[in-house]
């Protein structure tokens, strides 16, 4: 299985179900994590990508540039966070557009505070 070493703001495709020994699909996910980190400890952590037609978490960020990401569709980051080894992602889709990439850090700085 190839390793994928995503950079912060990659856009994956992973196996779907997640942890699925028989995964029926793929979904995409937003890797959080910067490539030196991923790649020293062998994990990325990422966020979900979902329709924006199931848009509802308070949190979810609308991905406005949905070309340069490599989806089909409308699509929100929802804040529902994993980690996977780097041999699971697929592969790379695209990457958020660097407004895109600005709203997720704000969105994740408000949800999990700031270091004073």
């Amino acid at each position: 299985m190839p390793i994928v070493i995503c950079d912060r703001f990659d856009v994956v495709a992973v196996p779907y179900p997640l942890g699925s020994a028989s995964p029926v699909g793929r979904r995409p996910a937003l890797a959080l994590t910067t490539r030196p980190l991923n790649l020293a400890q062998g994990h990325t952590v990422f966020a979900m990508i979902t329709s924006a037609e199931t848009a509802g978490w308070a949190t979810d960020i609308a991905i406005g540039d949905i070309e340069t990401a490599g989806l089909p569709a409308p699509s929100v980051v929802r804040l529902k966070i994993f980690t996977l080894d780097n041999g699971i992602p697929l592969g790379r889709l695209g990457t958020l557009a660097k407004k895109d990439a600005k709203a997720v850090r704000r969105a994740l700085r408000e949800a999990l505070g700031e270091d004073e």
